[in-house]
């Protein structure tokens, strides 16, 4: 099974690469800071379900959307 950590930053690197977005905007948009952004992105922070809602709502999508994608990247059932 792939790590979770990894697979949840690689979809949010792929949502922001396809908005077009760099980490610092999307950083301003989810009212974080653009370093944390990056560690989530490596898989270096696990973000807290507050902040799931935040990065969905700044990538115009949805937390359940996300963590859907989640599921099928890791294989989990």
């Amino acid at each position: 099974m792939k790590s979770p950590n990894i697979a949840f930053g690689k979809i949010i690197a792929a949502l922001r690469q396809s908005a077009r977005f760099s980490q610092e905007e999307l950083a301003e948009r989810a009212a974080i800071h653009r370093t944390y952004v990056s560690q989530i992105e490596r898989g270096l922070k696990s973000p807290t379900i507050v902040m799931l809602f935040r990065l969905a709502r700044a990538l115009g999508t949805t937390p359940s959307r996300i963590m859907k994608q989640l599921e099928t990247d890791i294989g989990a059932s």
